[in-house]
This record gives C-alpha cells, structure tokens and sequence, in this order.
C-alpha cells in the first residue's frame, strides 16, 4: 500500500463543509489535503442546461434506500468539487432560537449541545464573506442578526401573484434569504434571472464552493484530488486516527495526517466510519454510543401549483423563489402539529427535469401533456415547502452486503416519516392549496406524497458521549482529533433550509479546533 507524506489535516470530501475547513485551516498555516470522490469541477464546466444539471448530482457508488418514504438521494446530493452545494439553491436561513432548545422548550426532540447565541456571530460572519441577499426587517420569524449585505433580489409577477393569496390570509411575507447576489459582492456579478441555479450557477452569482471557501482553499495552496475514494479511516491504539485509506486510480494508497475531517453527505460518512471497524473499534469507528447512523431524517415535502388567468412570468427569477413564509415548532392556527415549516414562493421552473412544468402533471401523457404543457408555461404559479422536526431512531444508514469496486459494502439507508412530520405535511399541503385558491388559481393540485426535502443527522452531536457521536464542534467522542462536519450533526433542523447553518456550526468548530489545536492532536 502506497503512503503519502504526514500533514497536518486531511479532509474527505469537497462540498461546501469540506471547503470551508479546508481555507479556514489552510489560511491558519496548517498543510491540507482534501480527498474527493468525485470530478473536478471547475467554474467553466458549468452551463445552463438540464442535462448537464444531472451532471452535477450523485454518481458514485449507488445507494440502497429502504422504508416507506425513501431519500431521494442521487437528487440531493452532489459529487465532485463543490458537492451538493454545486447545484443548490442558495436558500440561506437562520434557524429559529427554538431549534435549538426542543427538549428544554417542549420536550420533545433533543437539544442541540449549544444555543442560537452562541451560533450568531458566525451567521453574521459568514454571510457577509459569503454574500446573502434579503430584508431581515422583514422577517419576523428571524432570530437577532446582522442585516443582510445586500437588498433582496428582484420580484417578479411570479411572487407578486402568489404573494397575493398569503396577504388575503393574513399571513406576511418576507424576501427569501438567498446567497445569490443581487448587487455586485466580492468580484462577483449580481443574478441575470434566469432560473438555471441547479446547473450550477456558472456567472458566479451564486454562492457555490467553487466560488467562494474552495476557490479560496486552492488559492491557499490546498491540494484538492479528484476521484479519491476514501475506504477507510485509520486508527491508533491511543484511540485516536492516524490517517485515511483510499483508492486513487485503481491504487489503493493512505494519507496520514494529525487531524482527519469527514465533510461528506449524512450517507458517506457514517458509511465511512462504520467501514473503518477494527478489533479496537468492533461496532465502526466513533461508536462507542451505537447511534452512527442513526437518527437521519429527511425533511417532509409540499409542493403545491395552480393555474391563473393571467400570465405569471413562471420562467423568471431563481430555483429557490423570490419569497418566504415560515412558521416555527408550535403555532396558534395548528394546536397539536408540532413541526417548523418554510414556503419557497414562486420558483422559477423549466418545462421539465427536477421541479419541472411537466412533472407537476406526471398523469397526463400524449395530447393532453402537450395542451397543458402550452398553458403552463405562461400561467404556472408554484410553491415548495418543507417541513420536520422528529427523530426517529429505526431511520438509520447501515452498511449492505453488496460491495462497490473497491471493495467497500454499500450505504443502506431506511427512511420512514413518523406520525408527526405526516401531521406538519397535510397541514402545510392544505395551507398551500388554501393560498393559491386566495390568490385566485382557477385550478390547484399537488404533487406526489412520498418525498422528501432536506436531510440531516446520523452522526448526531450531544453533550453525552452515551447519546450522540461528536461533541457540540463536531469532534468524536470516541476520537479527539476525528471531527465530523456537515448537516449530519444536527439534532433537529426545524423545516429550514440547512446550508446557511452547516456553515455558521463549521465556523464555530474550526475555530475551536485552531485555538486547541496542540492539546487535540498531541
């Protein structure tokens, strides 16, 4: 087996967590390496197409998805430079105080192992190096914060329309909060609108990794390696990591290093870890609580659609939407749901692929697909919305009998809603349909029940190394110089979109790892 040159840190994967580590510990001095399955992805691949979009997802080693709600995983994950948040759609929310303290607040969920407090002056850090366009005054649902840097993107008739149906509710909106420039940012242009976020953004208007925390990182000096497959992490009978094994054109090779970081997707790594077993470590690695693994979950899924007289511009403006609608864990008009949710208002859409105009009506075929198709395209109006705030143990990832190329089982995942996030979803599909038919919609349906929006957990972070994986800055119990990173350490997420936060909580746990770094890795 090859083995390369000791470093100070070794990061697995290079999305928007493993990015980001890698420019934080890069511009502190530390000698960084990041392994990535996937291509290298550069700024010029990008283009605004669908198919090349499908590009951009998972395209690995498959999945096995089990349970009676699987996660949609090739489509929201990412693989190569950039990872998923190559192709996301930039939706950059604050979790609510309340996210934070379940347990203490209702008893119900987990507490997060520190509280929003301590969390916001990296919200505020990051977004204004990263860029977040929005009206924090606007958002009454928003925790305190420093305003966005930049005003709120344009509002097309597309939002003004649906807009409508939420004020003849009563029920207030707010600019979606979007890392996608609306003004010029940091040498990056502002949106041109047309609506191609999930091809990856290729102007630079939004905040992708290639345009912001890995550019940096390669600009710092880091070696990025494309098609890097990590089998295994290495460990001493110190009962700390030595290093990474991985296979790198067909050669199986090893990278020590003091530190090892896993930054992939809540399937990688706890494959990852639970492949790495050994005599020390029998049950995986970093699972001396059993729980790697467990407690993932998907957030639940509504998107609602109608059709209006008049034209709605449905074509224009970004993938995520031009405004939002939130509502925390308990709320006066839902007594006994219990849940967060958030609407994206007003997306705009392409006839087809993920999303699309014809995927709205997957019943229809021949003729009747081609007239509504003709009718849609200009009198479309959409909403997304997503909704959690359960965990359950019994949804898991698990390693498959089946085994990949290298020799490494597959990722098993099971994934079945519990009663609450079914509860949270039929109320917030009946909200949507109400909101259309107030904004006047001649017809309003819904799309299909069993799917799922965001995911999170299965290396969960505690204060109890008995009933979670890592400590509060993603550090393994088990492993003080292991450190886990990204949504996978959430105990709960609320119904908001996660990245904003996967990147404040790496913020706060890189620093730490700076400040103790000697103490750590002695």
């Amino acid at each position: 087996m090859f083995a390369e040159e000791p470093l100070d840190a070794v990061i697995v994967g290079a999305g928007a967590a493993g990015g980001f580590y890698a420019s934080r510990l890069a511009r502190a001095g530390k000698r960084v390496r990041v392994l990535e399955a996937g291509p290298a992805w550069k700024m010029g691949d990008l283009y605004s197409s669908q198919i090349w979009a499908r590009r951009l997802k998972w395209g690995a080693t498959p999945v096995e998805l089990t349970g009676q709600h699987p996660i949609p995983h090739n489509s929201t994950t990412g693989w190569g430079f950039g990872g998923a948040a190559l192709h996301h759609y930039g939706t950059w929310p604050r979790f609510a105080e309340e996210t934070f303290r379940l347990q203490s607040t209702y008893g119900m969920a987990r507490d997060w192992p520190f509280s929003y407090a301590e969390l916001r002056p990296h919200y505020d850090r990051i977004q204004d190096e990263v860029g977040i366009s929005g009206d924090a005054a606007q958002e009454l649902w928003r925790p305190p914060g420093k305003p966005y840097p930049m005003p709120p993107l344009q509002l097309f008739r597309h939002g003004e329309i649906l807009q409508g149906g939420f004020a003849a509710l009563g029920m207030h909106t707010a600019p979606l909060p979007l890392a996608i420039n609306s003004v010029p940012y940091k040498g990056r242009p502002p949106c041109i609108y047309d609506g191609w976020c999930d091809a990856g953004c290729p102007t630079g208007a939004l905040a992708n990794p290639l345009a912001t925390y890995l550019a940096d990182a390669i600009s710092a000096g880091v070696e990025v390696t494309a098609g890097a497959e990590v089998t295994r992490v290495l460990s001493t009978e110190r009962g700390r990591v030595s290093g990474v094994e991985y296979v790198h054109d067909g050669v199986r090779k090893t990278q020590m290093a003091h530190v090892v970081v896993l930054a992939g997707s809540i399937f990688q790594n706890p494959r990852l870890l639970l492949n790495s077993a050994n005599s020390d470590h029998p049950a995986g690695l970093a699972n001396s609580s059993g729980l790697v693994g467990h407690y993932l979950f998907g957030e639940g899924l509504s998107l609602v659609y109608g059709l209006f007289d008049e034209e709605t511009e449905c074509n224009r403006g970004v993938s995520a939407g031009q405004l939002t609608y939130r509502e925390n864990y308990a709320h006066p008009a839902r007594p006994g749901v219990f849940g967060g949710l958030q609407w994206q208002i007003g997306p705009a859409v392409k006839p087809n692929d993920l999303f699309g105009i014809a995927m709205t009506r997957a019943d229809l075929f021949g003729k009747p697909l081609v007239e509504f198709m003709e009718t849609a395209c200009r009198h479309l109006a959409f909403m997304i919305g997503f909704c959690g705030g359960e965990l359950v143990y019994e949804n898991c990832v698990t390693l498959s009998e089946r085994k990949d190329a290298n020799g490494m089982p597959l990722a098993r995942v099971q994934h079945t809603f519990g009663d609450g996030v079914k509860a949270i979803r039929a109320y917030m599909e009946a909200q949507g349909k109400a909101v259309m038919q107030a904004a006047g919609a001649k017809s309003v349906w819904t799309g299909p029940s069993s799917t799922v929006g965001h995911q999170a957990g299965g290396t969960i972070m505690g204060t109890d190394r008995a009933s979670s994986v890592t400590d509060g800055y993603g550090i393994c119990h088990d492993a003080d110089n292991l450190v886990l990173a990204g949504s996978g350490l959430f105990p709960a997420t609320g119904g908001a979109s996660p990245t904003f936060t996967l990147m404040a909580v790496a913020s706060r746990s890189v620093d730490y790892l700076l400040e103790n770094w000697n103490s750590l890795t002695a």
